[in-house]
């Protein structure tokens, strides 16, 4: 009986892989933090929690015992004015995206979005760069209960395509979700978009500068 190659795929973490999207986050978070708290948070003290659940952040900022229901007045509100600000001032994919995109598309990779961010974000930025048909599936906030460094939000994803974990590789530009693709068992690669210092199997300063032969050398094709 002959058995098929298992398919291999492609997780891509999406705020600081896919896009730069930090500073409508940040001024976003500003807005809906004065607005709804009166409370004016630092560059700082975003970056430091930045690329994590809504729920961590406001917790994080506020205190464990920070109501369920001002996470999510806080949080709607925030999410409002980013995905608003999306549309009406554009963004761009970071160098190297739509590259290795397409690249993984012709070489038959299955590719999926694992994000902390709501849904709703994800669809957002996939619409504003055109890049829905490059993606089988996506994970958002709403499709996890817990974040990263949990694996999760990748094993969620990862099964959505039908792919065992260690056929998979993570993108990802952040510790904790780096943390979370080894201890979901698959590969994972770093970009140094938001964090200097990075421990994945391969690191690179942006996708322009990774090898073409890098994925592959990952996770090999199986040849039957």
């Amino acid at each position: 009986m002959t058995t098929l190659p298992q398919p291999r795929a492609v997780l891509w973490d999406m705020d600081g892989v896919l896009v730069d999207s930090a500073a409508y986050h940040f001024e976003a978070w500003r807005t809906a933090l004065a607005e709804l708290e009166g409370f004016h948070v630092s560059y700082e003290q975003f970056k430091q929690t930045f690329g994590q659940r809504n729920d961590t952040i406001l917790r994080a900022l506020f205190g464990p015992d920070y109501p369920d229901q001002s996470i999510a007045r806080v949080g709607e509100r925030k999410e409002q004015l980013y995905r608003a600000l999306v549309r009406e001032r554009g963004i761009r994919p970071l160098p190297g995206v739509r590259r290795w995109l397409e690249r993984l598309r012709a070489g038959g990779w299955r590719q999926a979005v694992a994000s902390a961010a709501p849904r709703a974000n994800v669809e957002a930025i996939l619409d504003a760069l055109d890049l829905r048909p490059f993606f089988a599936a996506y994970t958002g906030a709403e499709d996890v209960t817990r974040g990263k460094p949990d694996p999760q939000v990748y094993l969620v994803a990862a099964a959505r395509l039908g792919v065992v974990p260690s056929r998979a590789i993570v993108i990802e530009d952040a510790p904790a979700g780096l943390e979370g693709a080894r201890r979901a068992g698959m590969k994972c690669i770093g970009v140094c978009s938001s964090h200097g210092d990075l421990d994945a199997d391969i690191v690179v300063a942006s996708l322009e500068a990774l090898p073409d032969d890098a994925l592959d050398q990952l996770v090999p094709p199986e040849v039957r």
